[in-house]
């Protein structure tokens, strides 16, 4: 039995440099179990020999797509019977969002060293508990997807511009995401399109239990982690419940300006503006004519007919980092 067993993918934005002190690091940890894949299609495999070595933790090393593969092999392949092992994220791709919500942001190797530090004491105090999304077409014999975030509407086309024209241009990270983010608020702002902004969205229907949003959408956003935005929580003031945490900002310039406003203030679930919408519920059904969705870096469509249905999963263990 291996304390840890590490899934890295190489092809993720962080190994590029990272790798070889990743197993620099697991060539001197008797504790770990390394192994690598070169594609997403092979970690079905790798989750098969993982579970014969039955490790305490399971870390993923890759950016949130390699995340959001691996959680959904976990949820659909049973490879681990009822008990599989906590998970842990190493802060490794573009974005990260998964890693920093459990509280895995900065150097991977020193979280690698914080894993194993957790691994070869007692788990509990660390242990987070945590429904996800599940992603399919509503049929019953369709393929559910599992993942943490999802970004629809003009979110998606905007994240998707930064992937297909800003990232490219070979800039850092943060400058990537800055710049994307405002040539997204000066096409709203202005009320042009032009090839170096991001397009505008298409009409989509939002429904979920007693409520229904119709329209453009700047921002479409579904989450099951802590934080959204800038918010430290992600607390809505309608008193909604339910696992699947949504945020829907009309494409108008009143309320995308004053919703960035509130999510700078931390009140982004307290604001009472008409354009934004925040809402709790366990079911989201998105549908549209030609409209796309990213959960955690892989894309979908909702097309005519086929809408895109999101409901909670059960709870997966993940290891929290931080204090």
């Amino acid at each position: 039995m291996a304390r840890v067993a590490l899934l890295s993918n190489p092809r993720s934005t962080g190994n590029k440099s990272m790798l070889p002190r990743v197993r620099s690091f697991c060539a001197r940890e008797k504790d770990i179990f390394h192994y690598e894949v070169e594609h997403i299609s092979q970690i079905g495999a790798a989750m098969r020999t993982i579970a014969r070595v039955q490790p305490k933790v399971l870390i993923i090393n890759g950016g949130d797509g390699t995340v959001q593969a691996a959680l959904t092999e976990m949820f659909n392949g049973g490879h681990f019977g009822d008990e599989p092992p906590p998970v842990a994220v190493l802060p490794n791709g573009k974005t990260n969002l998964i890693a920093y919500d459990l509280g895995a942001g900065g150097d991977p190797i020193a979280a690698l060293e914080r894993v194993l530090e957790i691994a070869r004491s007692d788990l509990d105090a660390h242990i987070v508990r945590r429904e996800l999304i599940s992603l399919s077409d509503g049929t019953p014999t369709g393929k559910k997807v599992v993942g943490m975030f999802l970004g629809g509407a003009g979110l998606a086309d905007t994240m998707l511009f930064c992937r297909h024209n800003i990232y490219p241009l070979g800039l850092p990270n943060g400058f990537a995401h800055f710049l994307t983010f405002f040539a997204a608020v000066l096409a709203i702002v202005i009320g042009v399109t032009a090839r170096f902004l991001p397009p505008r969205p298409s009409p989509v229907l939002v429904s979920m239990a007693g409520s229904s949003f119709r329209g453009s959408f700047a921002v479409l956003m579904v989450t099951t982690l802590d934080k959204m935005l800038l918010n430290d929580r992600f607390s809505p003031s309608n008193g909604s419940r339910g696992a699947l945490s949504m945020l829907l900002v009309e494409q108008k310039r009143g309320p995308l300006l004053r919703g960035i406003v509130a999510a700078i203030r931390g009140r982004l679930g307290r604001l009472t503006d008409p354009g934004v919408h925040v809402e709790r519920g366990e079911e989201i059904r998105i549908e549209s004519e030609d409209s796309n969705v990213i959960l955690d870096g892989e894309l979908f469509q909702a097309r005519r007919g086929r809408p895109i249905v999101l409901k909670s999963s059960p709870p997966i263990s993940f290891l929290r980092l931080a204090a």
